[in-house]
């Protein structure tokens, strides 16, 4: 026996010094008595755990369990299954459940499970009274203390004999399982219940409890049923002295005081509070004949009761009629009053207030002052009764019509005039008519005797004329013609030339500048192009204007435009022609002319240029001339040869040459003879003089060349000057 006993305790210690191994093999969770249980049944939820070890004893381990994954409930434990028990089950105890075994570092969790709770446990209905009076209220409280919220509640008035739900109300409580509602008590409740129904949603579901039926109410009046009493009794003749009495009874209960109407159709007539009557009184007309109605009310509550009323007709509502109801002045107006039947009755016809006749007719002679509304009144005893109104009319003829414009200023193309017509006297509404050549242009009705105002725009001159029109019998009055003279601005200018663009020199030269139809006078202003200022300006009355040059000449030659413009045309407004090129060529017989004298000078040039070459050449060539005097001649700025006449014939060795001035060289007089043959010496020889015919401020230095010929072998010398000059200021 204590073999069996220490056999464990061995085995026990054996192991101690061993480490022990375990696994979850399983894990699973059992609802009892079901995923789906009623509201109210019990509820159990088992989680069973299977679980491996090398150890004889059960390792301890966590076991929990959730709902829509909050933690429900946890326990320690060796044991399998462990469970978590839910009495009473109700909506809120519905949701998706799960259980988790935790054995040191080792976890397992089961699948998740759904878990309904159909129905909603029975709500409770508590009434804060059991009579009630008309117009006040019932307080219902109704409640479901197992749940939770947020709940729904439906609550309904029933009435007891009918069944007809008289009301119903619903309210939602958030944070609360009960809610109060207040109801109010009708005029035509008598005996009443209500009934309470709570919902509650589940998930997708929504889950409802039994409908639960509250207690009894019993319902008094707080006043009676209005009532009439018409007085007097019987028939009611016109004249009559007519009372409609309405009366309630109050109860001591009621909560408030009520307002008694008294109603005919839809107006009130007489009302009354803090009384048990309200009464109308009134003398007895066929107007009073018809419904009555009696309302009494309180802020809750509305009782009514109607009555009809019939009144007899003393006599029949008078008719006044007139001969005409549009007459022109200066007619004869004439109205008269009758009643069917012809009662004995006074009678007066009024126009407003006013009488104007205290008999059956009136007749007068029509002035615009009798227009107006006119009405009958008829009488007999105390009823008095009037008449329809007759509207009269008596229309004033009309004045000539005035007709005029805003004349401050001419009236440009284009530009919106204001036409004014007016007749001074005449009977409004008076109908105004613009013609504009003969033909309406427009109409406009006024209410009064100020001017009608018409606009247009016209594009040329135009005459106005203005027809007025009113109620007389007579045609229509026409005014005078009124003309409007319209300026016509410059709006197209064309420059042209008259004959061709290309003008000969010496013929006439035409500019012509044109515009379209616009109003005169207009102005011209000639320019040549990129020229700011005009070189010809015109005014003129006339469509074109001119600029002419009778003989054209090269000057002429280039582009020219035009401008135009009257007093419509604003100055940054004025328009510009077209550029017309202008091309002037000579004459033909001033060409030849020209080409004679290019070739006169030519040739001149040609002459002058070969008389020229000559001279210099003859120059080059020219003889010497012997110099035998002491003096020579000398050249004058005037070509004038200036001799020395002491020794003339002393001076001069040979007697056979003559001087040529004006080739400064000096030639034999006989060329014909044989020359010498000479030898030639040449000395060159300053001479200075003063010419006494250029004052004393002027000098002249020559170069005198000497030559010296030698006749024989003797050297006989012969001598020829020449010099050179150069004059003072030349």
């Amino acid at each position: 026996m204590w073999l069996g006993v220490l056999l464990p305790f061995l085995l026990c210690s054996s192991l101690e010094g061993q480490e022990n191994s375990f696994t979850i093999n399983s894990i699973q969770m059992v609802i009892l008595p079901g995923p789906q249980v009623q509201n109210g049944d019990n509820l159990t939820l088992q989680c069973i755990v299977d679980i491996s070890s090398t150890s004889y004893v059960t390792p301890q381990h966590w076991v929990l369990f959730y709902k829509d994954d909050v933690l429900l409930h946890n326990v320690s434990s060796t044991e399998s299954p462990e469970s978590y028990f839910i009495p009473h089950a109700r909506v809120y105890n519905a949701g998706i459940y799960k259980c988790t075994v935790i054995l040191n570092n080792k976890e397992k969790t089961t699948s998740e499970y759904e878990v309904t709770v159909k129905g909603v446990s029975s709500p409770r209905v508590i009434l804060d009274k059991k009579e009630a009076i008309e117009g006040g209220v019932v307080m219902v409280y109704c409640s479901v203390p197992e749940e939770k919220a947020p709940v729904h509640f439906t609550i309904e008035k029933v009435e007891l004999e009918t069944k007809n739900v008289k009301q119903k109300r619903e309210k939602t409580s958030q944070n609360q399982n009960s809610v109060m509602l207040e109801f109010t008590v009708e005029e035509q409740d008598r005996l009443i219940y209500f009934l309470c129904q709570a919902s509650i949603i589940s998930g997708k579901h929504v889950e409802t409890s039994e409908i639960i039926k509250s207690e009894l109410v019993t319902v008094r009046e707080s006043f009676s049923n209005p009532k009439f009493n018409i007085q007097p009794e019987g028939m009611i003749i016109e004249g009559d002295q007519l009372n409609i009495q309405c009366t309630i009874q109050v109860t001591h209960m009621a909560p408030a005081s009520p307002e008694i109407i008294i109603q005919k159709g839809k107006a009130i007539v007489a009302h009354r509070k803090q009384t048990n009557e309200a009464t109308y009184s009134v003398m007895a007309m066929v107007e009073h004949n018809g419904n009555y109605t009696c309302k009494v009310e309180t802020s809750r509550i509305s009782k009514v009761s109607s009555i009809v009323v019939n009144i007899t007709e003393l006599f029949s509502k008078p008719k006044l009629e007139s001969s005409a109801t549009s007459l022109d002045q200066g007619d004869i107006l004439d109205l008269w009053c009758s009643i069917p039947g012809a009662p004995p009755a006074n009678f007066t016809i009024q126009k407003g207030d006013k009488i104007v006749s205290l008999a059956q007719n009136f007749t007068t002679k029509a002035s615009e002052w009798d227009s107006g509304a006119y009405t009958c009144v008829a009488g007999i005893g105390k009823v008095i009764k009037k008449s329809n109104t007759v509207q009269i009319t008596v229309c004033e003829m009309l004045s000539k019509p005035r007709i005029s414009y805003d004349s401050k200023s001419e009236v440009i193309k284009g530009q919106t005039i204001e036409v004014n017509c007016q007749s001074i006297n005449g009977t409004p509404p008076i109908t105004y008519y613009l013609l504009k050549t003969n033909s309406i242009l427009e109409s406009r009705t006024v209410n009064s005797n100020e001017p009608a105002v018409f606009r247009d725009n016209p594009t040329e001159n135009a005459e106005y004329q203005c027809m007025a029109d009113n109620c007389h019998s007579h045609t229509e009055m026409i005014s005078e013609l009124l003309p409007v003279k319209v300026i016509v601005p410059v709006n197209k200018v064309e420059l042209s030339v008259l004959s061709k663009e290309v003008v000969e020199s010496g013929k006439e030269l035409v500019l012509r500048c044109s515009v379209n139809k616009a109003s005169t006078p207009i102005t011209y202003k000639f320019y040549r192009e990129k020229e700011v200022r005009p070189f010809y300006e015109v005014v003129l009355n006339e469509t074109q204007g001119f600029w002419l040059k009778t003989q054209a000449s090269m000057e002429q030659e280039g582009q020219y435009y035009c401008t135009a413009s009257n007093r419509a045309n604003f100055a940054k407004n004025i328009p510009q022609s077209n550029v017309l090129a202008v091309r002037v060529f000579l004459a033909p017989w001033k060409k030849g002319l020209i080409a004679v004298v290019v070739i006169g000078v030519i040739i001149a040039v040609l002459v002058l240029g070969a008389r020229y070459y000559f001279q210099k050449k003859a120059k080059a060539k020219q003889m010497p001339v012997e110099m035998s005097r002491p003096a020579v001649p000398l050249l004058t700025s005037n070509n004038e040869k200036m001799l020395s006449e002491s020794n003339t014939e002393a001076n001069r060795p040979y007697v056979g040459y003559n001087e040529d001035i004006g080739n400064h060289a000096m030639k034999p007089i006989n060329e014909n003879k044989e020359p010498l043959t000479l030898d030639v010496e040449y000395t060159e020889v300053e001479v200075t003089s003063l010419e006494p015919h250029e004052g004393l401020g002027r000098r002249g230095t020559e170069t005198v060349y000497s030559e010296i010929r030698k006749a024989n072998p003797d050297f006989m010398e012969n001598r020829y000057s020449r010099k050179e000059g150069s004059l003072a200021g030349t």
